[in-house]
């Protein structure tokens, strides 16, 4: 029989166009941020100075603190410097490299607003250069304070995701599946997955990249204390239907996955997103159980092993192996 193909009437692109692109390009990379650069921007963008603050890793935040803090006393040691020998009362004169030891960690002591009044500054000029140091000490305290707080206080949601989406037996038929949980100790209250099946096709003699929404067993959960099986069934309405692992290959297929919950602690919305590539579909497959009871009747969950998954027969007359 002739193979059935599954084109629906309105496919949507998620904004990200129908470009082709390479084969082995993702749309949504696994940190969820989206394989999109942007080029002919303004070099200086002050617009993005705050998001690229609380964004950034926490380990590059910190560094780029201390090196600010040690740039700007290093400034600040200079020009004191430059004001003379007699511009820090009570500072060493012994040598240069003295000199400026006194100078930086004064200016330490004067931005932090701390001050041990060993040395002082001596003359309206250093006098001045000290007050202006404090005040920008004050407004640099007050911005790295906000940007700390801006980091701590933003909600963002901690998605662990199956490492691999499985297409295992379900019910009579077959059906795409992948696990998620919450990693953190909070509660996420009405938990919504979109899923969005995308393939290479050829169309008019090019090729492009078509996007197709997937319908879900279950696309709303009311918390997510454990974990969830997400599953498509495989169904003669699926685009996966009729599909083998060769038909994934080909097609360069992205499975991308949209989770959007409310955080019970932050009192916001979070969301998170991630994408599977066609060599992260395992074709005959099922994953393996998770959760335990204790002898008092408590669930325990081993997320350690929400990946695993064991190998498995497709029931015989499943769409995976059979085109209609």
């Amino acid at each position: 029989m002739e193979k059935k193909i599954f084109i629906p009437a309105e496919p949507d692109d998620l904004g990200f166009g129908t470009a082709a692109g390479t084969a082995d390009q993702r749309i949504i990379n696994r940190d969820g941020t989206s394989n999109v650069i942007k080029k002919g921007l303004p070099i200086f963008r002050p617009y993005e100075i705050y998001i690229k603050l609380i964004t950034m890793p926490w380990g590059k935040f910190l560094v780029l603190i201390f090196i600010s803090y040690l740039i700007a006393n290093f400034l600040f040691a200079s020009l004191y410097m430059a004001l003379g020998k007699n511009a820090l009362m009570g500072a060493s004169t012994r040598d240069f490299w003295s000199e400026f030891q006194d100078a930086f960690f004064f200016s330490s002591q004067t931005i932090s607003t701390l001050g041990f009044a060993r040395i002082s500054p001596s003359g309206l000029l250093p006098s001045a250069v000290a007050a202006i140091e404090s005040l920008i000490g004050l407004l640099i305290f007050a911005l790295a304070t906000g940007l700390l707080y801006g980091r701590f206080s933003r909600p963002v949601a901690k998605i662990l995701y199956s490492e691999w989406a499985l297409i295992s037996p379900y019910q009579d038929i077959s059906g795409l599946m992948f696990r998620i949980a919450n990693l953190r100790s909070t509660e996420l209250i009405d938990v919504e997955v979109v899923i969005t099946y995308s393939q290479l096709e050829m169309h008019e003699g090019s090729q492009i990249r078509r996007y197709y929404p997937l319908t879900l067993e279950r696309k709303k959960v009311p918390i997510l204390s454990m974990t969830w099986t997400v599953v498509h069934p495989i169904d003669a309405d699926s685009p996966l239907y009729g599909k083998q692992k060769a038909d994934f290959d080909k097609s360069s297929m992205e499975i991308m996955v949209l989770v959007k919950a409310f955080d019970d602690t932050f009192s916001q919305n979070v969301h998170s997103r991630f994408s599977y590539k066609e060599h992260e579909l395992i074709t005959g497959a099922k994953f393996i159980p998770v959760l335990n009871h204790t002898p008092r009747g408590t669930i325990t969950i081993n997320l350690a092993k929400i990946s695993e998954y064991s190998l498995i027969d497709l029931p015989g007359n499943n769409n995976q192996e059979k085109a209609v």
